[in-house]
């Protein structure tokens, strides 16, 4: 559990990292980090835990798990930014020589929000064959 934990926690933080840096180089900012944020929430939804492909593939699956988690998520990370920027306020950052609000820096943030988000999705959505050993059935 605490494996399935720390990967889904690497895989997030990579993928949020990843969607925030991309916002970084493309200048977005303001109120698009609404959308960054819920973009990061919706990948990591889509690939963390059992990806979708996993569900397109698995005759006995099906992919509205993939879609709920990613609509899910984009509520969940949205909202870790919301509270993040509006509650919390963060703290002042110096990276690459310029100094900012940590909340405005998308790759730390999105790392911190798609690694919070992929730590809780890929514990709580185990393979069919992990959810058998621990003795839920398939």
């Amino acid at each position: 559990m605490i494996a399935r934990l720390l990967l889904g926690l690497v895989k997030g933080a990579a993928i949020g990292g990843g969607v925030g840096y991309g916002a970084y180089a493309a200048g977005l900012g303001g109120g698009m980090n609404w959308a960054v944020y819920g973009a990061v929430g919706a990948i990591v939804g889509l690939l963390v835990g059992r990806p979708v492909w996993s569900h397109l593939l698995d005759k006995r699956s099906t992919a509205v798990t993939s879609i709920i988690k990613a609509v899910f998520g984009i509520g969940v990370c949205v909202g870790l930014y919301a509270l993040a920027t509006r509650v919390w306020g963060g703290f002042e950052l110096a990276v690459a020589g310029e100094t900012r609000n940590v909340t405005d820096w998308p790759f730390i943030l999105g790392a911190a929000i798609g690694g919070l988000y992929g730590a809780w999705v890929e514990a709580d959505d185990a393979p069919p064959a992990e959810r058998a050993a621990r003795g839920r059935g398939g």
